[in-house]
């Protein structure tokens, strides 16, 4: 019988496979059509007996061992076998009955293969990863993944006891797509891929599109259903199909930055605390929706190693962090808090990732997903490498991962990290550490390309979603459309303004009239993108100060700063973001380590913050002066700003009616200004409706007044004026009809 058989054996796969080496083992293994019949072959390791068992007669048929190295082989002459387990007997006495992974088709079509080296299969993360699936009546998972350069990978996991013989891939022609379906594995099963590279080194590694991790330390993948959550929000996703671009720069957005690991933490004696992501659910939409914010974005969701990159390296871009629990989970937290009215923003790194050996870096033995060359893949200044967006398989990776967090999660807009260190060939470098492109400037044409393929795509496919850049330099033309040479991004942080208006905060209020342009200027430019002033995390750690420290003066004097400068970040033109623990006025530095310090509330001062920052969110959403004119030069008119000497100036903001106006008068000095003239465009009678000097916000009670009259006086180039008491350190609104 063997002899019969033997010539149906390649010997180079057969000695492949002993090797390890055997890139294509459903040409050895599995069910063949032969001249006699039927060949069946299977390789089992510590196998005492094997057996073909016909799933519709249960006629059993023993398999022969076929050179004593584990493999087994059975030739049936007679009726063809439609559907056939594997039944073998172990060394140890154990039986294990199983279908054989080596029958099934190839589960990755030609049309898959296509798009995904054309860069535009958007869906990828549906085929590549593990997947439970059921195929002709059988129950199992199905592991896909690109290793391009790999010379064998095999599936190995807690089903297999982590043996690399037991499941090789097969690699999809010239694809570099490796695809096995094993039966009977289950979701939550743990795995890794074990790859023999060319020069014959083995790696493990965690699949690049799982959608679940251990937990860290332990960085092996492990095996999720997405599909199986019922989602509740179906009131906030209708809504949310009414969004567009247009519509979006028109709405109240006003965001609450936070890390959920270190927002609370329990006090339960473990060396974490975390909450659960269903606790924090409950906990951050209450908080938030009481406090009149919008939105919340989130640090670090994708999983990473370190909880001291605050998620910016990441390993698992297909995987919420397994710190907070389950993907599960994690869609229940994003849907509680679209229930509660409270859309969720993500913080997302296609920018670079650490060079952990279990994850990307060299995944293949070779760079895979980032460029070859150490002067186009690395920084040298963050220990990372950089992706390579001329590949196209990196870039679908990247697209497709975009559209996952938007799609699957019903996320409702990504914050793109380090947008700046994608554009520029140099960032953080040196000469010579770096190469121009093919024009010779230091602008990175395939990242460039990159983000107008992004959003045009997204733009196309999700109108709805904001796409917000962290930009830190002057590109040209962040947010405009990509069919206007733009990148395309909806919204982008406003970093400029954030760095001279924190610096003209710092300074004790005498000096601030030599640096009144460090107030002023940003309105130069405030329309030349669709802008987000943030105040965010980056400025309130490593050694930076929280923003009540950065506050001068006296204990007092440091809050009334401070609320006259959220006061005029509220009213400048765009929209809204602020850090966690700060609209409290948190006096430590953030530490990723520790909880916000909620204790603090129990001072009069920090829980009159916290009533004052709750009041001007509420204040800024009822207004539409606030928001909807934002990216319109119409939205904003200078009243005051020439008085440098007094640090105080006054403005309008305009609404899309003539009716609720707004006019916004702020001192940046401690000196009360009794009868201080202000010119206004408008008759009638302009209504105090905020002051950051009322008692209950812990001011002095100065300025109060309901209303004041404008008189018919040209003043400061305008037709009419008012005279008001403006406090010190405050910021005061008003109300007027055009």
């Amino acid at each position: 019988m063997l002899e019969k058989i033997s010539k149906y054996i390649n010997p180079i796969q057969l000695q492949e496979l002993y090797k390890e080496i055997n890139n294509c083992p459903h040409k050895l293994l599995g069910e063949h059509k032969v001249k006699e019949g039927q060949l069946f072959v299977t390789f089992r390791i510590h196998a005492k007996e094997v057996a073909i068992i016909d799933k519709e007669t249960g006629v059993e048929y023993p398999m022969l061992p076929y050179e004593d190295k584990g493999l087994y082989v059975a030739l049936n002459k007679g009726k063809a076998i439609k559907s056939y387990e594997i039944q073998t007997k172990y060394i140890d006495n154990t039986t294990v009955t199983i279908a054989d992974p080596y029958s099934f088709d190839s589960q990755i079509g030609d049309l898959d293969t296509h798009l995904f080296s054309h860069g535009t299969h958007y869906e990828i993360y549906k085929k590549f990863g593990a997947h439970e699936m059921t195929i002709d009546g059988v129950r199992g998972i199905h592991f896909a993944v690109w290793a391009p350069n790999a010379r064998k990978i095999s599936v190995v996991g807690d089903f297999n006891c982590w043996d690399g013989r037991l499941h090789p891939m097969r690699m999809l022609e010239n694809s570099g797509i490796h695809e096995l379906f094993i039966p009977g594995v289950e979701i939550g099963a743990v795995y890794k891929y074990q790859i023999r590279t060319r020069d014959d080194k083995v790696l493990l590694k965690s699949d690049p599109y799982a959608n679940s991790s251990e937990l860290r330390p332990k960085n092996a993948s492990v095996v999720a259903d997405l599909t199986n959550y019922k989602w509740e929000d179906k009131a906030w996703q209708k809504k949310k199909e009414n969004r567009n671009r247009d519509s979006l720069r028109k709405d109240p957005i006003s965001i609450y930055e936070m890390h959920l690991g270190s927002w609370r933490k329990h006090n339960d004696g473990t060396e974490d605390g975390f909450y659960n992501y269903r606790e924090l659910a409950v906990e951050v939409a209450d908080y938030v929706a009481d406090m009149g914010y919008t939105h919340v974005e989130l640090l670090g969701i994708a999983e990473h190693p370190f909880d001291g990159s605050w998620g910016y390296q990441v390993t698992g871009y297909y995987a919420p962090t397994r710190r907070y629990g389950t993907p599960e989970d994690f869609m229940f937290f994003v849907d509680y808090l679209h229930r509660k009215g409270i859309g969720v923003i993500l913080d997302w790194v296609p920018a670079h990732f650490p060079k952990d050996e279990f994850a990307l870096g060299r995944f293949d033995g070779e760079p895979v997903y980032e460029h070859p060359n150490p002067k186009m893949g690395e920084h040298a200044e963050w220990g990372t490498y950089i992706f390579n967006y001329f590949k196209k398989e990196v870039i679908n990776f990247l697209l497709a991962n975009a559209l996952f967090w938007l799609n699957e999660f019903h996320i409702d807009g990504l914050r793109v990290d380090a947008v700046a260190s994608m554009l520029y060939l140099d960032y953080g470098k040196k000469d010579g550490e770096w190469i121009a492109n093919k024009n010779g400037g230091r602008e990175n044409l395939d990242a460039v390309e990159f983000f107008r393929h992004m959003n045009a795509i997204i733009q196309e496919k999700l109108p709805w979603a904001m796409m917000i850049a962290e930009e830190s330099t002057s590109w040209a033309g962040v947010t405009a459309p990509a069919s206007m040479n733009g990148l395309g991004f909806l919204y982008k942080w406003n970093m400029g303004w954030m760095n001279d208006f924190l610096e003209y905060m710092k300074l004790d209020p005498y000096f601030r009239q030599f640096n009144h342009h460090k107030l002023t200027f940003s309105l130069v430019y405030a329309h030349s993108e669709n802008f987000i002033q943030v105040l965010s995390h980056d400025e309130v750690v490593h050694g930076k100060g929280s923003m009540i420290q950065k506050m001068p003066g006296e204990y007092d004097e440091k809050f009334s700063n401070l609320r006259v400068a959220y006061g005029f970040m509220y009213a400048h033109p765009g929209k809204k973001l602020l850090f966690m623990g700060q609209e409290f006025a948190q006096w430590q530095e953030w530490s990723e380590a520790r909880s916000l310090d909620w204790g603090i509330l129990e001072y009069e001062r920090h829980a009159q913050m916290q009533t004052y920052m709750k009041a001007l969110n509420h204040l800024y959403k009822k207004y539409n002066a606030f928001y909807a004119n934002d990216c319109e030069t119409t939205g904003f008119e200078w009243m005051d700003c020439s008085h440098s000497e007094l640090s105080i100036i006054a403005f309008t903001r305009r609404a899309t009616t003539k009716k609720n106006q707004l006019l916004i008068v702020c001192n940046f000095t401690p000196v009360d200004r009794e009868k201080y003239e202000i010119g206004v465009p408008a008759s009638g009678t302009y209504t105090q409706i905020f002051n950051s000097d009322a008692v209950e916000f812990g001011g002095n009670g100065n300025g109060i007044v309901t209303s004041v009259k404008a008189k018919a006086e040209k003043y400061a180039n305008q037709p009419y004026k008012i005279q008001i008491e403006v406090p010190g350190l405050s910021f005061m609104a008003f109300r007027y009809n055009e």
